[in-house]
């Protein structure tokens, strides 16, 4: 009975590594909240606070450019908060994100990189690169 209980734990690993290893990325993705914002800055994590709207097609092409970014690079422990545009007001005011489709990004408590409308693929993933090699301050 142990045996197969291993041998099936030994298939399911090798089945989830070979699928691209999605299961193991380091990335997260949820909505913004004061709360686990203050934990990852505590922690002194790679945090990408952005300001979204489900009807801004700016914000849209800078999804699809994230998406590609966690793809291509799920060894870098990359937090997004997505903060909503239209419900999130008193957030909004406190980045003061001009407009939905700002990027700021935080390594700890240190703000390093903040970007309105930007939907350069190779802009984004250099600031997103250079800040994963950033040492915490």
């Amino acid at each position: 009975m142990r045996t197969i209980q291993v041998k099936t734990l030994a298939m399911v690993f090798l089945a989830l590594l070979l699928s691209g290893g999605s299961a193991f990325a380091q990335q997260t993705k949820q909505d913004f909240t004061a709360e686990r914002f203050a934990a990852l800055q505590q922690e002194g994590a790679l945090i990408l606070v952005d300001v979204f709207a489900d009807w801004c097609s700016t914000c849209a092409r800078q999804q699809r450019v994230l998406s590609e970014f966690r793809e291509m690079h799920p060894d870098v422990p990359l937090h997004t908060l997505t903060v909503d545009f239209d419900s999130q007001k008193q957030y909004v005011r406190q980045f003061r994100a001009p407009r939905q489709s700002t990027f700021i990004l935080f390594r700890g408590s240190e703000r390093i990189w903040f970007s309105v409308a930007e939907t350069d693929r190779d802009r984004i993933f250099a600031e997103l690169n250079r800040a994963a090699s950033t040492p915490v301050r």
